[in-house]
């Protein structure tokens, strides 16, 4: 059986973690194939939006410790440089240039989060929870955790999620900007958007999350430097041609 599932419905593509009896927990031939599913969706030309989601009643649990982290005996060098490769299984969905969605029903745990986060969007259902737990079992946090949830927060918020290392629930989750959208099925909801999305020129999508990015890192006058650029570019498209044309008609 599969462990991760990649479809495709017209421009979405669905990327599932397949593996409900254990919660979606994360071991190296999961993570293995959730690093081919994300590359071959970098690599298909059709694929104009991305929903990441997980089987089951759960997101994803986390790590499959013994798995994943293998002899914790090495020394830390080693350990580290294992890690990264680790990490470099699903962070990749940051780097897509299309719309990127997480649908979470249920936990989303640990390395489970970091996949979550690793999207440009997160929709939470009744049941979800985020737990970015990882000092209540005593490991410092990793995968790009710190870091994503500081983006998505803000410093103080991530620190105290951290140090807390609680489940935080779908409705705090929308209000504290740990998610996008609350809804009662948000793989339907994530779906929905994906289409919607999908339906945009690829071109203008892969620009909007790229001034984005920019204007998270760095200040207006860059920002405004590839906005400029980027509009200017979309001037000539079909559709803004369409709707200028309507003032005209």
């Amino acid at each position: 059986m599969a462990l991760v599932l990649l479809q495709a419905d017209g421009g979405v593509r669905t990327i599932t973690l397949n593996a409900p009896e254990r919660r979606n927990a994360l071991d190296r031939p999961l993570l293995d194939e959730l690093a081919a599913a994300v590359a071959a969706v970098a690599a298909d030309d059709e694929a104009r939006a991305l929903v990441v989601r997980g089987a089951g009643k759960a997101f994803c649990a986390g790590a499959d410790l013994a798995s994943l982290f293998g002899d914790r005996t090495r020394p830390t060098s080693v350990l580290r440089d294992h890690l990264m490769g680790v990490y470099d299984s699903f962070l990749p969905i940051r780097s897509l240039s299309i719309p990127t969605i997480a649908a979470v029903q249920g936990p989303a745990v640990g390395a489970g989060l970091n996949i979550a986060l690793a999207c440009d969007v997160i929709v939470a259902g009744p049941r979800a929870g985020f737990g970015p737990t990882f000092t209540e079992i005593g490991l410092h946090p990793g995968g790009g955790c710190s870091w994503m949830l500081t983006e998505r927060m803000g410093r103080a918020r991530a620190t105290y999620a951290l140090l807390n290392g609680d489940l935080v629930r779908g409705e705090d989750a929308v209000r504290l900007g740990l998610a996008e959208e609350l809804a009662d099925d948000p793989a339907a909801r994530a779906h929905e958007l994906a289409v919607r999305w999908a339906a945009r020129d690829r071109t203008l999508t892969a620009h909007v999350k790229r001034s984005v990015r920019i204007a998270a890192e760095a200040d207006l006058a860059t920002s405004l430097d590839f906005e400029s650029w980027a509009q200017a570019a979309s001037l000539a498209s079909d559709e803004f041609e369409a709707f200028a044309a309507r003032f005209t008609a």
